[in-house]
């Protein structure tokens, strides 16, 4: 019983031993494919998987964003330029410096000193309603702008032409504008000014920005809105000729620059209003110009003498600008614009043909 006993345990012991062997192989074989798999995780890869660098390879890159700039105003431009044909004022002409201009061709067409440093005086007052018009609502035209002692101070200290408003006065902008222009009134310019910026210094502000605007910059500067004479308040007769083309581009400007006669709003200090006038354009429209003068603004101090700029057309579309500085005296002033207009206008306009039927 034993013999037969002792071989069965053997038996059993061989069993043991193979379950235990196939048992170890399961287990070598879990941990060699733990293994492997560990090691492919270290290149930062398993079996079809990209790794990070082939990854950013194969990625589109981020596009830029490129920013659509604003759309932007054109910046407002006009040059005359001399040419070969460009000519000297005449003789009969006084005054010391002066431009004749083409507008449509951009040429100058007789010049004296066009470039030269001048003291616009009121010629001044154009640029000033040009910046008060485009500061300015059709609907705030009615609003009321008083007249302060300041102001009638101003004009009385300065000696300065004016409108006649009396202190206190509560004048319409629309007023002030042709106050400005027609009779040359400070008084007028002055009460523009304060509406529009709060004072007079920061309305200058405004006028050397849009001097700025215009590429006058550097030859022309304004120390006040009225045109009293400062050694830091210049310009040329180019200049100026360059702000009365900006000016008649602006369509209340060109109504107020082409005014004959205006009778101010009833007020209680003028019931009857003031009537006011633009004594060149009334002075120069029955003269042989060989056109129509449209657009005028005179000035004096005794460091410019008598000046002018106006604006003429042949009535055929061809608009020119005249711009004379020291003359002897305002009408003086008047002629040398009509013997201006009279040389170098084309002898077939409209006006001329006119006068010679006449």
């Amino acid at each position: 019983m034993s013999g037969i006993g002792k071989k069965g345990n053997q038996k059993k012991s061989r069993e043991i031993v193979g379950i235990f062997a196939a048992i170890s192989l399961v287990v070598v074989i879990f941990i060699v494919c733990i293994v492997l798999k560990g090691n492919g995780n270290k290149k930062g890869t398993t079996q079809g998987e990209v790794t990070q660098e082939e990854l950013k390879t194969i990625q589109p890159k981020e596009e830029e964003i490129i920013e659509t700039p604003e759309p932007t105003e054109e910046p407002w431009s006009f040059v005359a330029e001399t040419t070969e044909n460009t000519a000297k004022f005449p003789k009969s002409v006084v005054s010391a410096n002066g431009v004749l201009i083409d507008v449509e061709k951009g040429t100058i067409l007789a010049g004296k000193g066009a470039k030269k440093k001048i003291y616009p005086a009121s010629m001044t007052k154009i640029l000033t309603v040009l910046v008060a018009a485009e500061n300015v609502t059709e609907e705030q035209l009615e609003d009321k702008v008083t007249i302060t002692a300041e102001i009638t101070d101003y004009c009385y200290v300065n000696d300065c032409s004016n409108v006649g408003f009396a202190k206190n006065e509560k004048v319409p902008v629309k007023d002030l504008f042709y106050g400005t222009i027609l009779p040359s009134g400070a008084d007028a310019a002055l009460g523009l000014a304060e509406y529009i910026a709060g004072s007079e210094e920061e309305f200058v502000k405004l006028m050397n920005q849009k001097l700025k605007a215009l590429g006058i910059s550097e030859t022309t500067h304004f120390t006040n809105c009225v045109g009293i004479y400062n050694k830091k308040h210049y310009s040329t007769a180019y200049d100026m000729a360059v702000i009365l083309k900006a000016a008649s581009e602006n369509e209340f400007c060109q109504q107020v620059l082409n005014a004959r006669t205006y009778n101010t709003t009833s007020t209680k200090k003028h019931k009857k209003g003031i009537q006011i006038s633009n004594w060149f354009l009334r002075r120069i429209e029955d003269k042989d110009t060989r056109g129509e003068v449209l657009y005028a603004k005179t000035g004096y101090v005794t460091e410019s003498g008598n000046c002018a700029a106006s604006m003429a057309s042949d009535g055929y579309g061809e608009h020119y600008i005249c711009v004379t500085v020291g003359s002897t005296s305002s009408w003086r002033c008047i002629y040398d614009h009509v013997d201006l207009y009279k040389k170098f206008l084309p002898k077939t306009s409209k006006k001329g043909e006119d006068n010679e039927k006449k």
